[in-house]
């Protein structure tokens, strides 16, 4: 049982649970997603979500995790024998998810090396991702993610007081370059512009399945944070802190890259692609594009590094408590055995690159199984055990314990007993139409 284990400090805790939520899905998907559905309004139905579905279920785990002082495998054991089930969805989430995220780590350290040492690119990024070189890429990310989370919340937190605001502040050097570019405003008005006539059905969805991503519901890490937070810390308004920031960072990265994207008649919608492929096209072409890379490559680092950290922790906080590992042997036996477990991933552009799962890539395939399956899942079982089996209220002492009466504590119960759950049904039913397209 980790009692005696805290943040040191409110920032701390921010910067961390916040760095966990700002991944690479921030950096390009979140800005495209608003420019293709519609601009300003898809914005709207975003913060919307973020309200009625992303709160709720934050404010859920983080007070979960405080009260219990446990791994989300233990948090939910200790509402119900029968429900640890819900722990057990998010601790392998975010397993599986760090085995192929690590990969792409990789990836962008090999772009921070290429930059670094010629003032180039990756000249052949399919032929990169084609080679066994990824492995290696892949296992110094890994190693740098398993240092950190080695030494302790102490090591995270100092970790995220320096990585997120040097995030910040080189998002805002992009930015100033991006925007000042001939032809960028183009990027500017893709982004914002309302444009109602591509606001449909489909925006929605996409609003809705990006807030459950965006802010890592469901995959353990919020409880896992949470459980290291002090009793007089507000929880209601740390939530809306990180929320803020997540979503404030996403905006200013599309800011920062679709003018550039614009100025130079490329295509937004790419993807990854967009970061590796399409970019550094985009910095050849400028004035001191290789410095520029560089920055932009590191800010893309921390953003993948602090997200791995949360990963890797919610794993290691399962070892802890459940297995009675000591730190040091969860860290390393985890931290190599996900190693082990993107290896495929890693070559699955290469020399697997034959290999297919339901007509899925290996890459892919991986994937699907946390994005339609395990986190969905794990959101619906949350809403059962905690709305129904075990009932929200029996939280809400816990997240007044700071002293603050919880005003909208009708609300926040009414979503996790009836909306959130039909919400997270959409996104469930949704990533299963996904499937389905791709199979058959």
């Amino acid at each position: 049982m980790k009692t005696n284990v805290q943040w040191a400090s409110r920032l701390g805790f921010i910067m961390a649970t916040t760095g966990a939520a700002i991944g690479l899905g921030n950096l390009w998907k979140f800005p495209y997603l608003m420019g293709r559905n519609g601009g300003f309004p898809f914005l709207i139905a975003y913060l919307f979500f973020i309200v009625v579905l992303g709160l709720p279920v934050m404010i859920t785990e983080m007070s979960l995790g405080r009260k219990t002082r446990h791994d989300p495998v233990q948090a939910y054991r200790d509402i119900d024998p029968h429900a640890g089930i819900v722990g057990i969805f998010g601790v392998l989430a975010a397993f599986i998810i760090l085995s192929y995220y690590s990969v792409i780590g990789g990836w962008i350290m090999k772009y921070i090396f290429s930059y670094g040492t010629t003032m180039e690119g990756v000249a052949d990024f399919d032929g990169f991702i084609g080679s066994r070189e990824p492995v290696l890429w892949h296992f110094l990310f890994m190693a740098i993610t398993t240092g950190v989370c080695y030494f302790g919340i102490k090591g995270i937190e100092r970790a995220s007081k320096v990585m997120m605001p040097l995030l910040f502040a080189l998002l805002l050097v992009i930015i100033v370059r991006s925007v000042t570019l001939p032809g960028a405003m183009e990027g500017i008005k893709f982004i914002f512009s309302p444009n109602f006539s591509a606001f449909s059905l489909n925006s929605i969805s996409g609003a809705l399945g990006q807030v459950f991503y965006s802010l890592s519901l469901c995959m353990g890490i919020t409880i896992t944070y949470g459980s290291y937070l002090g009793e007089k810390e507000n929880i209601p308004k740390s939530c809306v802190s990180v929320a803020g920031l997540d979503t404030l960072i996403a905006v200013l990265a599309g800011i920062a890259i679709f003018p550039a994207v614009f100025a130079f008649g490329l295509e937004p919608g790419q993807g990854p692609g967009l970061i590796f492929g399409t970019l550094p096209k985009v910095f050849s072409a400028i004035a001191g594009g290789g410095i520029f890379a560089c920055l932009f490559f590191a800010l893309v680092f921390f953003a993948a590094v602090t997200s791995a950290i949360a990963l890797l922790e919610v794993s290691v906080s399962f070892a802890i408590d459940t297995l009675r590992w000591t730190r040091k042997k969860a860290t390393l036996v985890i931290g190599a055995a996900i190693f082990v477990l993107g290896i495929p991933s890693a070559l699955s552009f290469g020399d697997l690159g034959q290999v297919q799962i339901l007509n899925y890539s290996v890459f892919d395939f991986v994937g699907m199984i946390t994005d339609n399956i395990l986190l969905p899942f794990g959101g619906l079982t949350m809403c059962y055990y905690v709305g129904w089996k075990w009932h929200p209220e029996y939280l809400v002492a816990e997240i007044e314990r700071d002293g603050t009466p919880f005003r909208v504590k009708r609300l926040w119960v009414a979503c996790i007993r009836f909306l959130t759950p039909v919400l997270v049904g959409i996104v469930t039913l949704t990533g299963f139409y996904n499937i389905y397209q791709v199979v058959w």
